[in-house]
């Protein structure tokens, strides 16, 4: 099963007079990297956040932001007055330079509250299991959303791997009619060239035969079906085969290129853009699994 890398998430827990809520966006990256905003409160409990989040995410970036809420009867926070009078003399710096007559507001203050107000309680193990009831409501919620995208994507690789399947049914059954085909055109060309075809027989049915074996595409045809076929068991059975499809994508590439270059027809030559085509609208695609 394949999840997708981009989701959100979010999350709420309360005690009453404690409450917590969370939000996590996840976009797309090549490995799991984690940006958490934190209250002061929460700064020492990162390292145990990280681990509790890596055990739910492996691969993305993931954008966390936890806030705290408290009732009027308990509080971490106090206002640190020195920090107070410098940022109100800045203010007042900034009025200055700027030639601005209005009077200082509190709401100008409240913008900046982070300057001047700090926590100076530690938080207890109670509120802290709080905190993680939280993050992992919000983080089940962008597991879920991430379920739910990776199966409109497993849908959409599906059927591009069946049109894949379709062109090779079509390239391996051109195949056998364009070698006869064409070597009996080389043959016909031949005698138009040589007057005495009778003398050269041998040597001219060794270079066809030579060139018939340049062109046969059967190893290349088998090679990319195989391929196709553990690209859909690795969507299906697989926990993380987000690198493992970007590995068989290239290698499907690579014998489909190969195809093109020995084929001496048109049609398959024709074909073979087509599954290119294909190839990298889901090596796209796989860029958003995780």
């Amino acid at each position: 099963m394949i999840y997708s890398m981009t989701g959100y998430g979010k999350g709420k827990a309360n005690n009453g007079s404690f409450s917590v809520e969370v939000e996590i966006k996840s976009i797309n990256s090549r490995y799991l990297d984690i940006f958490l905003k934190l209250p002061s409160i929460l700064v020492s409990k990162d390292i145990e956040l990280r681990e509790l989040i890596k055990n739910k995410a492996n691969r993305g970036k993931l954008s966390i932001s936890i806030q705290i809420k408290q009732n009027k009867n308990s509080s971490f926070s106090t206002i640190d007055k020195d920090k107070l009078d410098d940022l109100l003399l800045l203010i007042k710096s900034i009025k200055k330079a700027a030639k601005i007559d209005e009077k200082i507001k509190i709401a100008h203050l409240l913008d900046n509250k982070d300057s001047f107000i700090s926590d100076t309680s530690e938080i207890s193990e109670e509120e802290f299991n709080i905190v993680k009831d939280a993050l992992n409501s919000a983080l089940n919620e962008l597991i879920k959303m991430k379920k739910k995208e990776g199966k409109e994507l497993a849908s959409d690789l599906n059927k591009r791997i069946k049109n894949i399947e379709s062109k090779l049914d079509f390239i391996e059954s051109e195949a056998a009619n364009s070698v006869k085909e064409n070597f009996s055109k080389f043959r016909e060309r031949m005698k138009l060239l040589i007057e005495d075809v009778a003398s050269y027989n041998e040597r001219l049915e060794l270079e066809l035969a030579v060139i018939a074996e340049r062109a046969d595409i059967t190893e290349e045809c088998i090679r990319l079906r195989s391929h196709l076929k553990f690209f859909l068991e690795s969507i299906d059975k697989d926990n993380e085969p987000g690198r493992k499809l970007n590995f068989l994508c290239q290698e499907m590439n690579r014998e489909t290129n190969t195809i093109s270059s020995k084929s001496i027809s048109t049609k398959i030559i024709h074909s073979t853009v087509l599954i290119k085509e294909e190839i990298e609208k889901i090596r796209e695609q796989i860029q958003n699994i995780e």
